[in-house]
């Protein structure tokens, strides 16, 4: 197969027609068979193990007869060897270890250090093992020729420092590190010996430092390789927090002063570092007579014979300014001053056409210092407001916080956009100067500018509307006009990158402007821009922030006209869009109306649409709303949202029955249990309201009864005095079974009126009005439950004579009671029926 070739533009002229032939000519020439296989069979044969050795027999094996990357895997897997079986590993396996380390490569002399590491970190092994079976193979492999494997082992040797007892440092690492130190060693032993002069510092007591380990330091401050006196300046610092302030002012400064005048730059520098690392630790008297007269020689020098000095200079200035304020004379306080600003526009003015020729002959490298030196001086910028006083600022340092702001390089203005929130807190009573400088940096080209500005903007547009000397409602209208636009502009620059997470990042923190600027302003230059977002951005993340910051607006808006039309329109374009990406969008949205708004707010404007999602025909869509069920029916309140639970109810069984995707009925079956388990809350105050019209109405229902009763026994007993004087004899009798029955018709009327057990108390009222009773029972077989219709609401506990419990256990029960009362109300009519049937047999026979 020969390779294809696409052109975009083809031209088939013969010259260019004979080129593509040649062209193809070449690759075929250029094919050459693959190779299968990276190993070839003997070389497989080599690396081939018997599988039934075990871990300690194999690890044993490979650093024998192995090659290199199998010795370098046994030396890796080490730690769990150690984890498994600590004893065999250390009576087998670490002496093979430290024969093959002799002359093993860069790659496993590296895994070793590791890997011995990691065993003192787990503390597979006591650190008295550790130190009899690790620490001596740690010290031979200290002075590797490699510097990158001896500094690895260095580190491993350091952190074991930290974990041993002060005995077996003084005889394992101490005592041999007299010898090691001498000038007579080679120059990496030397470099070890102060790193870990250094590191035994903190671990030994002030007297013993004195004693044992000083002279080795003045020895290696005084060393004849520049690398090792700088190395050994940068321990200093560590010495003198070990040793404690006296000695450090008599032993320490003295060593410094006379290595800050070295003629080595780098040494210099490693001098300048420490002296201000160590500014605490010296009293005012060493401040001004020793520290002082270093820092200006070092100002002085660091701008014609000492460059290299300059870059550190900078970044530790606001911390020397600081340091030294309380000895500097106004006159020296304005020099320090002073030299901040040129650092500050150092290779500026070259850019704006001064000294053009000096231009061309700037090297690239000078360009990367001086970009340094200025971003140095922005990180240093709160630490000058403070050396200068807040209220000095506007005539002190404007300018130069200007210039920062709008500097040509990115990495200058990126850390002015970091310490801007600083800055606004120390100027907070003067905030309002540094306007502009945040319009700036938000319409910055850059989009990482942006970015470092945006974490603290909440916290910057609280201060700059609600804080400094003029915070009144007039100063606030004169800054909006011009911060809205720029914080519009922000968003747009955000939102046509490629980088969405400063997108996401800004719209989150968009959403305190509801406490900068009036809902007026957040819905027309806002709200509607985070509707759009939720419709057309493709990023979800993106999409999500913009919908809580839109709720986050409609929840301060206090204007009904613009809340319902944002409502409607969230509803609509959402809730009931085309797109199914909308739909869920919508599940979001409500997710956080959920969080955010109250119970009631959601179950007004939300609930039934969320419900109508149902009906959804995308089974994402129905799978997103069964998991966001739980959360809808927490809104809910009995008896207030009764309606919205039935409706609730009969989704649910809807998706039961109507369910075809089975993962979606999978979720619904879950959902359903959990929805089961859940309490619905109960509105106390409406529930009480309810029990208080029902006793009111249920008092009047027996009144009526009780007066109907009295009623009726009147008329019956006057109408059985009547029948008995004009029937004689056998009419008596009959009088009295009707007024039997009577009574019982009477007692049958009066038990609708009676209590029925606390479940029932929610069922509809009948539909049949004509009816005497009030209720009507219908089964519609046997396991399923009767539907009951009562007249009366409100149902209390009625106690009879028999059973002393009115409540009903169960449907067939409370089917017999009310089979029972029917006969008893429609006792004639059934008589007369009988009679009836009665004769119809005979008249048919």
């Amino acid at each position: 197969m020969h390779p294809i070739i696409f052109f975009s533009k083809m031209d088939f002229s013969q010259s260019n027609l004979f080129g593509y032939i040649e062209d193809l000519q070449e690759l075929t020439i250029i094919e050459r068979p693959v190779r299968r296989s990276l190993k070839t069979p003997e070389e497989i044969e080599r690396l081939t193990v018997d599988e039934e050795l075990g871990d300690i027999e194999r690890a044993v094996y490979l650093l024998s007869s192995g090659q290199d990357i199998q010795g370098t895997s046994v030396v890796a897997n080490l730690p769990v060897l150690m984890r498994q079986n600590p004893a065999e590993t250390l009576r087998r396996v670490l002496p093979k270890i430290r024969e093959v380390l002799h002359v093993a490569g860069v790659e496993m002399q590296l895994t070793a250090a590791v890997s011995f590491l990691t065993v003192l970190q787990e503390e597979s092994v006591s650190i008295h093992t550790y130190s009899h079976s690790f620490l001596h193979i740690i010290l031979q492999n200290l002075e590797h020729r490699d510097s990158g494997v001896s500094n690895a082992w260095l580190e491993t040797l350091l952190a074991v420092i930290e974990a041993l007892p002060k005995e077996t440092i003084r005889h394992e690492i101490l005592n041999p590190l007299v010898s090691k130190a001498q000038l007579s060693q080679t120059l990496q032993s030397r470099l070890v010996s102060c790193k870990i002069m250094g590191k035994l510092a903190n671990k030994f007591e002030a007297h013993i430092i004195k004693r044992e380990i000083l002279p080795l330091v003045k020895s290696l401050c005084q060393d004849v390789e520049y690398e090792v006196r700088t190395c050994m300046c940068r321990q200093l610092e560590h010495i003198a927090q070990g040793i404690g302030t006296e000695l450090t002012k008599t032993v320490v400064l003295p060593e410094l002063v006379e290595l800050a005048r070295d003629e080595g730059s780098s040494v210099r520098l490693a001098a300048f570092e420490t002296l201000v690392n160590l500014l605490d630790m010296f009293d005012a008297d060493d401040r001004s007579h020793t520290v002082l007269p270093l820092v200006k020689s070092f100002c002085e020098k660091s701008f014609k014979a000492d460059e290299s000095i300059l870059v550190s200079l900078s970044f530790h200035l606001g911390k020397l300014c600081n340091g030294l304020y309380g000895i500097f004379t106004p006159e020296q306080h304005l020099r320090f001053l002073e030299f901040y600003k040129k650092l500050s526009t150092l290779g500026l003015q070259q850019e704006n056409g001064h000294n053009d020729n000096q231009l061309q002959l700037q090297t690239l490298e000078q360009e990367k210092k001086y970009i340094s030196v200025r971003k140095n001086c922005a990180y240093n910028f709160p630490a000058m407001i403070v050396f200068v006083d807040p209220k000095n600022f506007h005539l002190e340092l404007y300018s130069i916080f200007f210039c920062l702001c709008h500097d040509p390089e990115v990495p200058v203005r990126y850390t002015m956009a970091i310490s801007f929130y600083e800055v606004a807190k120390l100027l907070n009573p003067g905030v309002y100067t540094i306007h502009k400088e945040l319009v700036t940096l938000l319409q910055d080209e850059s989009l990482e500018v942006l970015d470092a500005l945006v974490g603290h903007l909440p916290e910057i547009l609280e201060l700059m509307t609600n804080g400094g000397e003029n915070s009144g409602s007039e100063s606030k209208l004169l800054s909006i006009p011009d911060l809205i636009p720029a914080l519009t502009t922000a968003e747009q620059r955000a939102a046509t990158s490629l980088k969405w997470r400063i997108h996401e990042k800004l719209l989150q923190k968009y959403a305190c402007l509801p406490h900068i600027i009036s809902s007026d302003q957040i819905y027309y230059r806002f709200l509607h821009r985070m509707l759009t977002i939720i419709l057309t951005n493709n990023v979800l993340p993106v999409q999500k922030a913009a919908a809580r910051t839109l709720c986050v607006y409609l929840r301060y808006n206090r204007k009904q006209e613009q809340r319902h039309e944002v409502i409607q329109k969230l509803i609509e374009q959402l809730g009931q869009g085309k797109s199914y990406w909308n739909r869920l969008r919508f599940l979001d949205t409500c997710e956080f109306i959920m969080e955010l708004f109250s119970k009631s707010f959601f179950c007004k404007y939300f609930f039934l649409p969320v419900l109508e999602l149902t009906h959804d025909p995308v089974a994402n869509v129905r799978m997103k709303l069964c998991y966001l069920l739980p959360k809808v029916k927490s809104t809910l309140k009995i008896p207030t949202d009764k309606h919205l639970l039935q409706q609730l109810e009969l989704c649910i069984r809807k998706l039961l029955c109507q369910e075809k995707d089975k993962d979606v009925l999978t979720i619904v079956k879950r959902t359903m249990l959990e929805l089961d388990r859940m309490e619905i809350s109960v509105d106390a105050e409406q529930l009480e309201k309810e029990k208080q019209q029902n006793e009111g109405r249920s008092t009047n229902i027996n009144d009526k009864m009780f007066e109907k009763k009295r009623r009726d026994s009147k008329t019956s007993s006057v109408l059985a005095k009547s029948i008995t004087l004009s029937v004689p004899g056998s009419s008596s009798g009959t009088s009295a079974g009707k007024e039997d029955k009577k009574s019982k018709l009477v007692r049958s009327q009066s038990f609708s009126t009676q209590a029925l057990h606390p479940k029932y108390s929610n069922i509809d009222k009948c539909p049949n009005k004509s009816s005497a009773t009030g209720y009507t029972s219908s089964v519609s077989g046997m396991g399923k439950s009767c539907m009951l219709s009562f007249s009366d609401d409100s149902f209390r506990t009625h106690s009879t004579g028999n059973s002393g419990n009115g409540a009903f256990p169960s449907s067939s029960s409370s089917r017999n009671i009310f089979n029972s009362a029917d006969q008893k109300n429609n006792g004639n009519k059934e008589s007369q029926s009988r009679k009836m049937s009665i004769k119809n047999r005979k008249s048919n026979s």
